[in-house]
C-alpha cells in the first residue's frame, strides 16, 4: 500500500510569455502535461495561459473563487483550503502518463529527471512576491502534512527594474496598494507599488501618497511590463495617478526616491535628523549650550500658545504652535540621547504601549459602553500598573499625581476634585458662598491690620474659596480667568485705538475719558454678543 506523502508544487510563471519561464519551471510543466494531473492557475489572465492550450495541457483557475469572496484574504484563504484538500485525494498522489506529443517533444530537452508529483499551483510573477496564497501554504502545509516545493520565476520588480531603469542599490522597497499607510513611506528610498488592480485603487493609492509627497510630484504608471504588445508607461503627476486608463492584475506605480525638502520635511526621520545636527559639535551653538533646565519654562510657554491657538480657533497658528511644543519634547528627548539614558524613539515606544494597555476596551478584549466605564477602566490600569513598580496605591495620598508647576487655578481646582472624591466637600453650593464672603472679610481685614505676608496668606485662601465656588459652578477656573483677560484685553485695546483716532496717548487723557472710553467698548461687546 503507498504511503506517497501528498505534495504541492507551487511554481512562477514570470510577468509575460513563456520565453521568460525558467528551466526548473518549464520542466514541472512539460511534465504535467505528461500526466492526467491538471495544473491550478490562480488566475487565467495571464500570456503562458496560451502555451497550455498549444500543447493541451489540462488547467483551472481559481477565477471564480474571487467572485465568490467580498474580500482578498477571504479569497487566498479559500484557495489555500482547496490546493491542500485538492493535494490528499488519491488523484492528487498518483502521476499516471497520458500520451501529449507537444509536451513529449519538449521533454527531450530537459533533464531525464525532470518534473513533479502531486498536484502543480501556478502563479504570475514569482511565487515569494507579492502572494499571500502562497504565504498561507508555507504557513499551513507542514501542519496538513502535505510536502511544499517552491520554484521561482521572473517576478514583476525584474521587469521593473529593466524596464523603467531604476537601480534597488540606491534604496528600495515593495509595498501593497490594497494595504497602504502613509506610515510605511520613505520618500528616500526608490518605491514600487503593486496590486493597483483598478481605478479605485489607485485613487486609493493617490490620496495615501499625498500625505507625504506634493501633488505634482513625478510617479511613473507601469502596465503588463515586458510583456509584448501589451506593455504601457506613463509618467504622470500624482494628481492625475487614477485618471491613468488600463489598470489590472499586470500594473504597478514607482515613485522614485527623492532628497527634495519639501518631501522630506513632512517625515518624522527629518525633523529628528535636523534636531540632532542643532546639537552637534557642527550644529547651532546656542542649541548646543541648552540644558533640561535653560528650557524648562520654554515648555510651558509653548504649550500655552498651543492653548491660545485652541481658544482662537486658528487651525493654520494651532498647527504652528503645535510644531514649536513638538520641538520641546524633541530637544529634551535629544539631550538624553546624548547621554544614552533614552532616545524620542524610547517615548514613542512607551506612549505607544501605555496607549494600548490602558485602552483593552479598544485593543483588548474587555468591554466598555461608554466614556465613564472606559475611565473606570483606566483608572484601575493605572492603580496595577504603580503595584507593578512596587508602590502600593492605598499608601499614596489621595492628592498625588496632581503637578507642582501647574498654574495655581488649575492646581487649586484638582486638588479639591481629588478630596471631593473621598467625600471631603461642601454639600451644597449655598454653603460654598458663606466661605468666599468670609474669606474676603478676611483679606479686608488684613489689609487693615496684617502684615504684607499674611495679606499674600489672606488673599490665596480667597482665591482657592472662589476655586471652590466655580466647581461647584461647573466652570474651569482657568477657563474662566482666560476669558475675563480676552476680555479686559479687547476693551483696553479699544481705549487705545479710539485715543489714537482723537491723535492722543495716556500722557494726554485722565481715568474720567479712559473709563468712559472703557464703557463704550463694554456696550460695543454686548451689543455683538446680541
Amino acid at each position: 500500500m503507498s504511503t506517497q506523502q501528498p505534495q504541492i508544487t507551487v511554481v512562477g510563471l514570470g510577468t509575460g510569455d513563456e520565453s521568460q519561464l525558467t528551466l526548473g519551471v518549464l520542466s514541472v510543466l512539460i511534465s504535467a502535461g505528461q500526466r492526467s494531473g491538471t495544473i491550478w492557475l490562480r488566475t487565467r489572465e495571464h500570456p503562458v495561459v496560451a502555451m497550455f492550450e498549444r500543447m493541451r495541457i489540462p488547467i483551472a483557475s481559481f477565477d471564480k473563487v474571487y467572485e465568490a469572496h467580498d474580500r482578498f484574504e477571504e479569497v487566498y484563504e479559500a484557495i489555500a483550503d482547496a490546493l491542500i484538500r485538492k493535494a490528499k485525494e488519491p488523484a492528487g498522489l498518483q502521476a499516471e502518463i497520458v500520451p501529449n506529443p507537444a509536451a513529449e517533444a519538449l521533454s527531450a530537452y530537459l533533464p531525464a529527471d525532470a518534473g513533479t508529483s502531486g498536484i502543480v499551483y501556478a502563479v504570475p510573477g514569482h511565487p515569494m512576491v507579492a502572494e499571500r496564497t502562497v504565504q498561507l501554504l508555507k504557513e499551513r502545509c507542514p501542519q496538513e502534512g502535505v510536502a511544499l516545493t517552491i520554484l521561482g520565476g521572473e517576478s514583476f520588480l525584474d521587469q521593473a527594474f529593466v524596464r523603467l531603469g531604476l537601480d534597488p542599490i540606491e534604496g528600495f522597497q515593495l509595498l501593497d496598494a490594497t494595504s497602504l499607510s502613509a506610515y510605511t513611506l520613505n520618500p528616500l528610498l526608490h518605491t514600487i507599488i503593486g496590486q493597483v488592480y483598478d481605478t479605485l485603487t489607485a485613487s486609493d493609492l493617490k490620496l495615501t501618497l499625498m500625505e507625504l509627497y506634493p501633488d505634482d510630484y513625478v510617479v511613473t504608471v507601469g502596465h503588463a511590463l515586458g510583456v509584448p504588445g501589451q506593455e504601457e508607461i506613463y509618467e504622470v503627476p500624482l494628481y492625475e495617478l487614477d485618471r491613468v486608463k488600463g489598470y489590472g492584475n499586470l500594473s504597478l506605480v514607482w515613485v522614485p526616491r527623492t532628497e527634495q525638502d519639501a518631501v522630506r520635511n513632512r517625515t518624522f526621520a527629518r525633523l529628528h535628523e535636523i534636531v540632532e545636527i542643532l546639537r552637534s559639535p557642527e550644529g547651532c551653538p546656542w542649541d548646543r549650550e541648552q540644558t533640561h533646565q535653560s528650557i524648562r519654562k520654554n515648555l510651558i510657554e509653548e504649550a500655552y500658545e498651543v492653548i491660545e491657538t485652541i481658544d482662537e480657533e486658528d487651525p493654520d497658528h494651532m498647527c504652528e504652535e503645535l510644531g514649536d511644543l513638538m520641538l520641546q519634547i524633541m530637544l529634551h528627548s535629544q539631550m538624553e540621547a546624548e547621554e544614552g539614558v533614552f532616545s524620542v524613539f524610547d517615548v514613542i515606544a512607551g506612549l505607544n504601549e501605555k496607549l494600548i494597555r490602558r485602552h483593552p476596551h479598544v485593543f483588548g478584549e474587555t468591554q466598555a459602553e461608554d466614556a465613564e466605564e472606559a475611565l473606570v477602566n483606566w483608572q484601575a490600569i493605572k492603580e496595577e500598573e504603580k503595584r507593578n513598580k512596587g508602590i502600593d496605591p492605598k499608601e499614596q495620598s489621595v492628592l498625588d499625581g496632581v503637578p507642582r508647576e501647574l498654574p495655581g487655578l488649575m492646581r487649586a481646582y484638582k486638588l479639591q476634585k481629588k478630596a471631593a472624591e473621598v467625600g471631603f466637600d461642601w454639600s451644597t453650593l449655598e454653603e460654598v458662598l458663606p466661605v468666599v464672603e468670609s474669606e474676603l472679610q478676611e483679606v479686608k481685614d488684613a489689609i487693615a491690620h496684617q502684615t504684607k505676608a499674611e495679606q499674600k496668606e489672606e488673599l490665596g485662601d480667597l482665591f482657592f474659596a472662589v476655586v471652590n465656588l466655580a466647581r461647584f459652578l461647573k466652570v474651569e477656573p482657568e477657563e474662566a480667568m482666560a476669558e475675563a483677560n480676552r476680555k479686559f484685553l479687547t476693551r483696553f485695546q479699544y481705549i487705545e485705538q479710539q485715543l489714537r483716532l482723537k491723535g492722543k496717548s495716556f500722557d494726554q487723557t485722565d481715568l474720567s475719558e479712559m473709563e468712559s472710553l472703557w464703557q463704550q467698548a463694554k456696550k460695543n461687546q454686548i451689543n455683538r454678543q446680541d
